[in-house]
């Protein structure tokens, strides 16, 4: 048994109008593509690490790039939500975010203890 997400054609057929329109040369398999950025973004790997079936990495990283630019994928998240009966709303708990470890320096210039411990 593999270990690889693939949508269902149910998931497929939720996600298709949110899909833009091909224009000129056709679109590699539409869910094969999806399929990959959601296996690489659950598993947290690089885009050079997604498995042979999805496609080249390349094509997953541009896809990723060119649709998050163009608000494809927040238009998916907002499309699907409002199809709940009732509206919920999610939070993730701020302690689960990692900070890098500079984040703590950023706010005052060094030297400065008076404003850092103020702030």
């Amino acid at each position: 048994m593999s270990n690889l997400f693939w949508l269902t054609d149910a998931q497929m057929a939720r996600l298709q109008p949110f899909f833009p329109k091909s224009h000129g040369k056709p679109r590699v398999d539409d869910r094969r593509v999806p399929s990959g950025i959601i296996f690489i973004n659950r598993n947290g790997l690089r885009w050079c690490d997604a498995p042979r079936e999805y496609g080249p990495p390349k094509t997953l990283y541009n896809r990723w790039k060119r649709w998050g630019d163009k608000g494809v994928f927040a238009r998916m998240m907002e499309g699907l939500a409002s199809e709940a009966a009732v509206p919920k709303t999610v939070m993730i708990d701020a302690n689960y975010l990692k900070a890098h470890r500079t984040a703590t320096s950023l706010r005052a210039k060094k030297g400065d203890l008076a404003t850092s411990r103020t702030a």
